[in-house]
């Protein structure tokens, strides 16, 4: 480790012998107390389900109440979706106790050594997960030791004990709140539309968060996107680049004729957009924001392209399932807010859409969506926990839209939706699971949610006809 490297006064070296709380015993919380360890600390994990403290890591001890610190602690290592107004996080502001994500942990167990990783950090509302996956494609593509880490399962912590001298960094809004000294090399923000308002409490707020990502040198964004072209112009980087679907300008990527295009590190064209999976409007600025971070990095053209080419996006996002009696059925169970259903609507034109919708909006209004593509609409399915929400929603702004509800006490409430789907479906329709909510209310996550649909349309398959 390079000596002296601190954070707000706390030195890694620090954490040798020093009590340190883990709060939360996720995947992220379980890595954060195995780094700790490692370091020399003595590390106690909380947990408000203490079944998950059985299997802690060799060296961490179980603690009680997950609203306390305990008297002596150095530093509290928090789970990203614990909220400021938690009464752990005011239990360690009163005790003048340093509270940070398992990110942040991870920069400064990297900051420490003598040749830091290199942090390319993604965030935005949609789209992180699968411009962080191009990202690391076209890195491996350019012989880099690259791996895709943070917020897509694989904690960042991990990748940096491991010795990655490259991380692609998918950051939530969340990490990023629990992260104040990260500063990436590269930075992108795709987008920002109303999401997890519930948790920062405005969109101004989440905005602030998001835009954390821009603080390092160079800082990309979504330039079509009115809110991120917004936090790249109040960005302190030294270099700023955006990306958009239009001809580029001289510090921007783009789309010329067809070919994505690269006028602000020098590399001209790229690779056809008819080659990047997943298509449509939002997998192309995926691919230019991965492209700029990647270029920004010293990746060349050529594996800029094999990295693009190669790419397939991870399952739950706009995978296409089975055709029953003429209808597609479309799985996009990760389109968990507004923002991103629109964007899966949209891709499926020209096709009318049945649209199965709901779950928990969080805080989030689908007043607009509904009214810009009522006219896409055959019919609505409406699931979940916020469904008065949408119901009152379609009631305005899509009064010819025929829209069928699925209860809460109904039990298996994907079988049921994808049933009353396929009746309201003609040929040619695409029966499209677009939740824009999240899933947690009947569902383990969104991928638990799509599974559930898919084991729903095997056996609409198994009928008759596939008759509903």
């Amino acid at each position: 480790m390079a000596p002296g490297w601190s954070a707000g006064g706390l030195r890694v070296e620090d954490l040798v012998g020093a009590r340190t709380l883990v709060a939360g015993a996720g995947v992220s919380g379980l890595a954060a107390a195995a780094a700790l360890v490692e370091l020399g600390a003595l590390v106690t994990v909380t947990d408000a389900v203490p079944a998950r403290l059985t299997d802690l890591p060799a060296g961490a001890e179980p603690g009680g109440d997950p609203d306390v610190v305990p008297r002596g602690t150095a530093l509290v290592v928090t789970s990203p979706g614990r909220r400021p107004d938690h009464p752990l996080v005011a239990a360690a502001a009163a005790a003048a106790v340093p509270l940070v994500g398992e990110p942040e942990l991870a920069w400064w167990i990297g900051q420490a050594r003598r040749t830091p990783p290199v942090w390319l950090v993604v965030t935005g509302t949609n789209g992180k997960t699968t411009t962080v996956g191009m990202l690391a494609a076209i890195l491996r593509a350019a012989g880099r030791d690259a791996v895709a880490c943070g917020n897509i399962g694989y904690p960042v912590v991990d990748a940096v004990r491991v010795g990655h001298p490259v991380l692609a960094v998918e950051l939530s809004s969340f990490q990023l709140h629990w992260s104040p000294s990260i500063r990436p090399a590269a930075g992108c923000v795709l987008n920002v539309a109303d999401d997890h308002l519930d948790w920062h409490g405005s969109t101004a707020a989440y905005a602030e968060a998001k835009a954390r990502a821009l603080l390092g040198p160079i800082a990309v964004a979504g330039a079509d996107d009115p809110a991120a072209a917004a936090l790249l112009a109040a960005s302190p980087a030294s270099r700023k680049v955006g990306v958009t679907l239009d001809e580029p300008g001289p510090d921007q990527l783009g789309v010329v004729d067809g070919m994505l295009v690269d006028r602000a590190f020098g590399g001209g064209e790229l690779t056809e957009a008819a080659a990047v999976h997943p298509s449509g409007a939002a997998g192309i600025t995926d691919a230019l924001a991965a492209a700029a971070l990647a270029r920004a990095h010293g990746a060349g053209p050529d594996a800029v392209r094999a990295g693009l080419e190669d790419f397939r996006p991870g399952p739950h996002r706009g995978a296409e399932v089975a055709t029953v009696a003429g209808v597609r059925f479309v799985d996009d169970s990760k389109a968990t807010n507004p923002h991103a259903a629109e964007a899966s609507i949209t891709a499926q034109a020209p096709a009318q859409v049945v649209w199965i919708v709901g779950g928990l909006l969080k805080g989030a209004s689908v007043d607009d969506l509904v009214a810009r593509h009522a006219g896409r609409l055959r019919a609505a399915v409406v699931i979940g926990t916020d469904r008065t929400e949408i119901l009152a929603a379609l009631a305005r702004h899509a009064t010819d839209v025929p829209v069928a509800e699925v209860a809460a006490r109904d039990h298996d409430p994907m079988t049921i939706a994808v049933r009353r789907a396929a009746a309201l479906a003609r040929p040619g329709d695409v029966v499209l699971l677009a939740p824009a909510a999240a899933s947690m209310d009947q569902f383990v996550d969104y991928a638990d949610r799509g599974r559930a649909f898919a084991d729903a349309i095997a056996a609409l398959q198994e009928r008759p006809g596939g008759a509903p």
